[in-house]
């Protein structure tokens, strides 16, 4: 059976072959397979060095001190330990985030909320975006954190967080940012860009699931309560047994991510040019989102007169999405798409496209030829 080709990478992205390479000398007896806690044998020590070269490779891709990371198991897991983290403990507080966050986020700002913390919830603008008038505005005498993501993961719409966390900065205010879309998409440094915890994921830049990391800034030093005990591992803020191999594979990643982003942003850039031309003899498409404000990666479109499932079926040669990975599971409309202000008609026919390092200028072009194909012939049954 010929495999789809795969239109899904701000779903997950294949493990780059030199990442896969590096992780297999990090889980077997003839390689560095100890648990980095012991401190009593070589087998640890090696394994200890092996995950501090890996923080430093991570720290190098967002310009931060290595020191100011902290593992997780996911971006999931990141934002969770900083929203709930920063909370923790503390009565008749007040947050903003908006309502087109990634459900990591979302759900946990509600689980806040049904604990009796303020939520200030923002609508973002048709572009995706929130601006920082929109945050200041929402800001009240005892909010302690906003938390918005730099990239959106169904649109690609970058948020102006280094404006945001100016602000923010300025007026003692904890900023959480998710960043799980936007690294190795984008420039990211968190010395030009104020926030002060950053969740970053494994899997979306070429690396494994199952392994990510929050950055947690050290000065002024930022001080969250840990969600996970037992142990006291990464500082106290994040108990559990580090796993090595993954930890050594999302280091490599971004050390990948890192030396190649110029190249790969220019590259995804010059696909989504050629996407988009392949779609212009079909009528009726309109893209959602930002037609400039955003990684190049992502491309969400609606067809009018086709609804996306039916869509999608269509498509058995390609590997897309109608929206977050974390949410498939749902026929509901997209509440990204909603939050934008697209009826649930319009969001019904909406489809995600995204590419990355293994995407060709082939795939794209058949993807675009099958996509004027099958919304041709959908639209003539109508």
């Amino acid at each position: 059976m010929k495999k789809p080709v795969y239109m899904d990478y701000a779903a997950t992205t294949p493990v780059d072959p030199a990442v896969a390479d590096e992780m297999m000398k990090y889980l077997t007896l003839d390689g560095v397979f100890g648990n980095p806690a012991s401190r009593t044998h070589a087998y640890g020590w090696q394994a200890e060095a092996a995950v501090e070269a890996a923080r430093k490779q991570v720290a190098g891709l967002i310009h931060a001190d290595p020191r100011e990371i902290v593992w997780t198991s996911g971006a999931t897991e990141s934002d969770n330990l900083a929203i709930k983290g920063a909370v923790a403990g503390r009565q008749g507080v007040h947050i903003i985030t908006s309502k087109i966050e990634h459900k990591a986020v979302v759900d946990t700002c509600k689980w806040l909320e049904h604990q009796g913390t303020d939520v200030t919830w923002l609508d973002p603008a048709a572009d995706g975006t929130i601006s920082c008038e929109q945050v200041l505005d929402a800001l009240q005498e005892n909010t302690v954190l906003v938390s918005l993501m730099l990239v959106n993961n169904e649109l690609g719409t970058i948020n102006d967080i280094a404006a945001i966390g100016a602000e923010l900065r300025q007026r003692g205010v904890l900023f959480h940012v998710d960043a799980a879309q936007a690294g190795g998409k984008m420039a990211i440094d968190v010395g030009s860009m104020p926030v002060d915890l950053l969740a970053l994921s494994g899997h979306k830049v070429y690396g494994p699931k199952g392994v990510g990391a929050l950055y947690v800034r050290r000065s002024p030093d930022v001080q969250i309560e840990a969600q996970i005990h037992g142990g006291g591992h990464e500082r106290g803020m994040r108990s559990g047994t580090l796993p090595t191999h993954q930890i050594v594979g999302m280091g490599k990643a971004f050390s990948l991510a890192q030396s190649g982003l110029e190249e790969e942003i220019v590259k995804l850039e010059a696909l989504r040019k050629s996407f988009l031309a392949g779609l212009q003899s079909l009528d009726g498409v309109s893209l959602n989102g930002s037609e400039s404000n955003r990684v190049p990666g992502i491309v969400n479109l609606s067809f009018d007169g086709v609804d996306a499932e039916s869509l999608m079926l269509g498509l058995r040669d390609l590997a897309v999405s109608s929206g977050s990975a974390c949410a498939s599971a749902t026929v509901e409309p997209s509440y990204v798409l909603r939050g934008i202000g697209l009826s649930d008609e319009q969001a019904h026919r909406a489809l995600r496209f995204s590419f990355g390092r293994f995407t060709t200028e082939e795939d794209v072009a058949f993807a675009s030829s099958q996509i004027v194909d099958v919304v041709s012939r959908l639209r003539a049954v109508r």
